[in-house]
């Protein structure tokens, strides 16, 4: 069925087949789909018998927890529109993104309390907080309003264009924007995804990413969708994704670069641990090729990268049973079309660069409240990444970079991510980000910073220049910078917008 409807067909596949059987399992806490389905029929009522209505916003401060999928549900069959927020936002984000959506209510964790005395907004949410994992919680807490007979609310018929889901950007490119996702458009993520990851029931998933962004949301809805389990990581670091892959063997493993490369150098992390694993998925940032070489030595796995975005969702993958070309995002994921323009806006020709455009129903309707900037990105139905990519003659997709990322030096477009993977290749380098900064006679030069792995003897500046630029030539950096650690923005990407602060400081 395409898209899927919602919510009846993310439970569906679980609910017939056996509702004994387990469909979310962390460390802490499982869901059977018997569970699942009532638990969050329960908190749908009770969450409009506290006085919510359909089409409001309900925030979530939350970090990874199978309750959250449950309170995930529970808007869908409520109509209420789901709001995460990213776990490591501060104060003046939070209200920022509790005023651009206008949320109601916000789902909290009993660890953000503290934060929370610092922000202005908070106090000004209509139905105030509900809290999670509590033990004196000053006002309602999701568990008993999950656990609970559910109030004698009806619960609403919805139309398929409805607001389900406002996501928040990750501020890459500038300030974080509200992308907003119909009904059908949850639904068109979870099939598409599901049929590109060639999901089936019994499929046993471990998406080490965060439930508050896309890729973590699209990829569990997908999973139960098919009828398969959701692992759900508490945290991304190998002391909560290790127990899981031990412990429940998962068909199915996808992260981030930066997870990968932490759990895949981890010393607890044995050959043995990645066995049940038929397929290793990587995107949301570029894939270096050392990353693929590492796990390929230490678990016998290819990295098969996926690309995407919050406004489009996961629109590409290298498929399980597809021949995988290594550093390619692959091919279009089902329901997804994509036209690659050159600068004139017309089709631009096989291995020639140019600015990717995609069309499905599971793109955005909209920027939440900014008409502007949603008139900017979508024309005719179609959505203007600001991503660079290049066709292959077998159909293949290649990542170049962002438009906005490029360094023009001497004329020259340069891709960071390009000078990154170079640099990446050194035996010392733990992790590298590259930006361009003003230079009156060359345009812009190429500035790198560099994180270096624990325990190796440092390179110099000039000795790591070098080595770059016996790989990518003109395009190595003139400058290098090393940093104790690398900034990462509210995704777990390189924040290039912290590096070029520092870029713009130095000297």
């Amino acid at each position: 069925m395409y898209p899927i409807d919602l919510p009846s067909g993310l439970l569906a596949h679980g609910l017939t087949h056996d509702d004994s059987a387990l469909a979310l399992v962390s460390k802490t806490h499982t869901q059977t789909w018997r569970e699942l389905d009532l638990g969050s029929d329960r908190l749908a009522s009770n969450l409009l018998a506290l006085g919510l209505t359909p089409g409001d916003r309900v925030a979530s401060l939350m970090p990874n927890r199978v309750i959250l999928i449950v309170h995930y549900l529970a808007c869908l069959k409520a109509g209420l529109v789901m709001t995460p927020l990213n776990y490591r936002y501060t104060p003046s984000e939070i209200d920022r993104a509790l005023t651009l959506s206008g949320a109601s209510a916000l789902l909290v964790h009993a660890e953000r309390e503290d934060d929370l005395s610092a922000s202005k907004a908070v106090e000004r949410l209509p139905r105030g907080r509900i809290w999670c994992e509590h033990p004196d919680a000053p006002g309602p807490s999701i568990e008993p309003l999950m656990a609970s007979e559910a109030a004698a609310v009806d619960l609403p018929t919805l139309d398929a264009e409805q607001p389900a889901l406002i996501f928040f950007t990750s501020g890459s490119t500038g300030v974080p924007k509200g992308v907003t996702l119909s009904r059908r458009a949850v639904g068109a993520r979870a099939w598409s995804i599901g049929q590109g990851l060639e999901l089936r029931p019994g499929k046993v998933v471990l998406p080490s990413l965060s439930l508050a962004h896309g890729g973590g949301f699209d990829v569990s809805m997908a999973t139960l969708a098919a009828g398969g389990k959701v692992l759900v990581a508490q945290g991304n670091d190998p002391d909560d994704v290790l127990p899981l892959l031990k412990m429940e063997r998962p068909n199915v493993f996808i992260a981030l670069p930066s997870t990968l490369f932490a759990l895949i150098r981890h010393p607890a992390a044995t050959s043995a641990d990645f066995a049940s694993l038929d397929y290793c998925g990587s995107g949301g940032d570029v894939v270096p090729e050392e990353l693929s070489k590492e796990v390929a030595e230490r678990a016998g796995l290819e990295v098969r990268i996926s690309y995407g975005m919050t406004e489009i969702g996961i629109a590409t993958c290298n498929r399980p049973s597809s021949d995988n070309r290594p550093g390619s995002v692959g091919k279009p994921n089902p329901g997804y079309e994509m036209v690659i323009r050159g600068g004139d806006n017309r089709e631009a020709a096989t291995n020639t660069d140019g600015r990717l455009w995609v069309r499905s129903p599971a793109n955005m309707s909209a920027y939440w409240g900014n008409p502007e900037a949603t008139a900017a990105a979508i024309r005719d139905g179609w959505l203007d990444t600001g991503d660079i990519m290049r066709r292959d003659a077998d159909g293949y997709l290649w990542f170049r970079g962002r438009q906005k990322q490029i360094i023009v030096h001497d004329g020259s477009n340069i891709w960071p991510q390009e000078v990154e993977a170079a640099l990446l290749e050194h035996p010392a380098v733990a992790a590298a980000g590259v930006v361009g900064r003003r230079d009156e006679v060359h345009g812009e030069d190429v500035c790198a910073y560099v994180a270096l792995k624990e325990g190796v003897l440092q390179p110099t500046v000039r000795a790591l220049i070098d080595f770059a630029r016996a790989r990518v030539g003109y395009k190595a950096p003139e400058e290098i910078v090393f940093l104790d650690e690398m900034p990462l923005n509210s995704a777990g990407k390189i924040d290039r917008s912290a590096l070029k602060q520092m870029a713009g400081v130095a000297r």
